[in-house]
């Protein structure tokens, strides 16, 4: 293998994409990682960094486009990163992500002898997400910049449209630009830990239409926010329901602080995931994608394969949807959520629905399981478990295998994590049986998981 070196203008033929949706191709036998390639391309690449076995590119020109790349609907997919395959015909797309996972479960979790189910892809696969969040800062010409972070950077890539969110955000956040303008309002300047408007949050329900605008501020006080108001208030026929502040004083990364103001109408939204009322805030994890969400949850309830007679337990549950839609067909259902106003959503949501046979637990799920099964000795028949990306805590599979559960069902973010803790499981006594990805986040590398484990002994 004969090593290339930096700055090196090289001629890559793209054979492959790893999981982070960089084209791979090979120099000599030496390989290189190059942003912004698909599979078939013929691209000249300039060799930007280069290790001792493999290295990486920037993509100069594509002199051969492969057959299976496409134009962009979006004129700043490039520069912004958030959609990682925008250039990738969407059927290959899935193909892309159904390898991914199938990758992960036999390199990482060495599971072997399942059944991988086809991924279920969308009908339409833009406009679908139902929360945005925008950085707000100042451009190179000091103008007020509104937009998405740039990949691995804080740098604002300005962008009022994302042609993932609704429509109507673009018309939202000009007017929020305007207030600003006409009044003086300052973005939050990050370096220097100045100025007001952080972030413009948009949330708007799949079923209900209703729209959530909160405006996140460094600070307590938001100078002429009636004004603010009043600017937003002809979204009121467009189903606006709730404009609120929210305090973020911290020099964090982390976008939204503990405390909310209302501005006008109610600190939460509507919506429905299939027929059930679910109570959404600025706070709130809701899934992003309800029209794929739905189909994901109707897996999930397959999977259980509930006849009323079971005890679930459903771990990182929070604003209990899974929960919810368990309670259903199950016995009695027992939700975990370490978050306090996610465990309040819960039971709210649980009240508002008229489901009685559900119970939510505030803690962390490695303690508040087995301090009920010590108590209670009540045999559980199925956990489910929704962790986020980085997966389940170590005590808590322990936990899971000391309840021994006959059936486990997995819902995972993050297949290479998801990988980890079935081989884990696996190696507890546990069988890995069917998988089926669903592509929740279209023209980006992430797709969700669902996975059906049963209990074989050991």
């Amino acid at each position: 293998m004969d090593r290339v070196e930096k700055n090196d203008i090289v001629v890559v033929d793209i054979l492959d994409m790893n999981q982070d949706g960089e084209g791979v191709g090979k120099v000599n036998g030496y390989p290189l990682f190059i942003k912004d390639t698909v599979i078939g391309d013929k691209a000249e690449v300039k060799v930007i960094k280069a290790l001792k076995s493999f290295g990486y590119g920037r993509l100069m020109r594509i002199i051969e486009p492969s057959s299976d790349r496409i134009q962009p609907r979006c004129a700043v997919a490039k520069q912004c990163g958030g959609c990682q395959l925008q250039a990738y015909a969407y059927e290959k797309q899935l193909i892309f992500k159904e390898n991914k996972i199938r990758n992960h479960l036999e390199r990482i979790g060495k599971i072997k002898d399942y059944v991988l189910e086809p991924i279920v892809g969308m009908e339409e696969p833009w406009r679908y997400r139902n929360k945005a969040q925008f950085p707000v800062g100042r451009n190179k010409n000091g103008e007020i910049a509104i937009g998405f972070y740039a990949g691995r950077t804080h740098s604002i890539i300005e962008n009022e449209d994302c042609y993932l969110g609704e429509e109507i955000n673009s018309e939202i956040l000009k007017s929020v630009k305007e207030y600003m303008e006409e009044n003086g309002v300052s973005p939050y300047d990050e370096a220097a830990h100045q100025g007001f408007v952080r972030h413009i949050l948009i949330r708007r329900g799949h079923y209900t239409r209703e729209i959530l605008v909160c405006i996140v501020i460094n600070g307590r006080k938001l100078p002429y926010k009636e004004r603010l108001v009043e600017k937003l208030l002809k979204f009121k026929k467009d189903g606006l329901k709730s404009i609120t502040l929210n305090y973020n004083e911290e020099k964090t990364n982390v976008i939204l602080g503990t405390e909310l103001e209302v501005l006008w109408g109610t600190d939460f939204i509507t919506d429905m995931i299939g027929g059930i009322t679910f109570q959404i805030s600025p706070m709130s994890f809701y899934q992003v994608n309800i029209e794929q969400t739905e189909k994901l949850y109707k897996k999930v309830l397959e999977f259980a394969d509930l006849t009323g007679k079971e005890t679930v337990w459903d771990l990182y549950c929070g604003i209990g949807t899974i929960s919810l839609f368990l309670a259903q067909k199950a016995k009695k259902v027992y939700g975990v959520e370490i978050v306090p106003a996610a465990v309040q959503n819960a039971r709210e949501n649980a009240k508002r629905n008229g489901i009685q046979n559900v119970e939510f637990f505030l803690g962390a799920s490695e303690e508040v399981l087995p301090e009920w099964y010590e108590k209670k000795k009540e045999k559980i028949d199925i956990i489910v478990v929704d962790p986020p990306r980085k997966g389940c805590e170590r005590e808590l599979l322990k936990t899971i295998v000391k309840m021994k559960p006959e059936k486990i069902v997995y819902v995972s973010c993050d297949s290479a994590t998801l990988a980890r803790d079935l081989r884990i499981l696996e190696e507890e006594g546990y069988k890995t049986e069917r998988v089926q990805g669903f592509d929740l986040f279209s023209q980006t590398v992430h797709v969700e998981s669902v996975i059906m484990m049963q209990l074989v002994g050991k």
